[in-house]
């Protein structure tokens, strides 16, 4: 279900999917993904309202994909043998990301 959230970093509201929750010491904060910025942002549980009925059939902007059977590497350094090599990795790379996003522009 999309909502309404207020983005402290866009200062203004904006739609968006709830993703997770969490209880911190001063009330929850909500992990959103913001459908028309295509950006992942932490909202407190205040600045969350229900979305009115006309503005839910808008379509989204961005929409959440991944590359098909595409794996994040990384290069491996081995300090002792002094040698380098690229491996399977957990997660992508910032500077990937930053290549990929580069990319796409």
């Amino acid at each position: 279900q999309v909502y309404v959230v207020f983005s402290e970093e866009l200062k203004c509201w904006c739609r968006a999917l709830v993703e997770s929750v969490w209880c911190q010491a001063d009330g929850y904060q909500l992990g959103c993904f913001l459908v028309d910025y295509a950006k992942y942002c932490s909202v407190a549980s205040k600045n969350i309202r229900v979305l009115a009925g006309a503005f839910g059939k808008i379509p989204h902007r961005a929409k959440k994909c991944r590359l098909h059977c595409t794996k994040p590497l990384t290069l491996h350094i081995d300090y002792c043998e002094n040698t380098a090599k690229i491996g399977p990795a957990r997660r992508w790379d910032t500077a990937a990301i930053q290549h990929f996003r580069k990319l796409i522009e």
